[in-house]
């Protein structure tokens, strides 16, 4: 979400950080939104009997602050075929492998365990399944010899911070476009994109 924050502030960004939306009232994020002078606002799930009356309600309030993509960035829930469908291609998500190696949890540590040389972080369009959409920017990473989980992560991450504005440029300014199963880019990136093509 800092990554996004700080890409946004660029005068030639296509996007700007309308809302900064959380689950969790404490969330480390609101206080660095707040102090950037970025709206925020919380719905805490646990004030809802089920999860459609909480992603209801989620998805009022990203409407009424005038909210066009939503980019998610630690959101440990899954979300419903219904939210999903309310912002088909329009709701990003990133993961910390490179997909469709690795769904879900713990990946580094799954990585390392299958000994795979290569990991890295993928930028996708959010579907039903669960980090099955369509790729728009992949970034690798290698695996060293003596890696932990935390030293992996760490070098994952950095490539994270890197990749999801990029992802965030290339969607809000038109650029990537949904093809099938696929995400094409319709025109050459510019600066500062070059700088880090090609990655998908």
């Amino acid at each position: 979400m800092r990554a996004l924050v700080e890409a946004a502030r660029a005068p030639d960004f296509p996007a700007e950080i309308a809302l900064v939306l959380s689950n969790i009232a404490d969330a480390a994020g609101l206080e660095f939104a707040q102090a950037q002078g970025l709206a925020t606002a919380v719905v805490d799930h646990k004030l809802f009997g089920d999860r459609e009356s909480f992603e209801r309600a989620m998805n009022q309030t990203l409407l009424g602050h005038g909210v066009e993509i939503v980019c998610l960035a630690g959101f440990m829930r899954l979300l419903t075929p219904w939210f999903v469908e309310q912002w088909r291609g329009r709701m990003l998500n990133i993961h910390p492998a490179l997909l469709p190696s690795f769904r879900g949890l713990h990946t580094h540590a799954r990585a390392i365990a299958e000994g795979v040389k290569i990991h890295g972080a993928t930028v996708h369009f959010v579907v039903p399944e669960m980090d099955a959409g369509p790729i728009v920017v992949q970034a690798a990473a290698p695996v060293l010899d003596d890696d932990t989980p935390e030293t992996l992560g760490a070098r994952v991450l950095a490539q994270e911070h890197r990749i999801y504005p990029l992802a965030l440029r290339l969607v809000a300014s038109g650029a990537a476009r949904i093809d099938g199963a696929r995400v094409r880019i319709e025109r050459e990136p510019t600066a500062p994109d070059a700088l880090l093509w090609p990655m998908g």
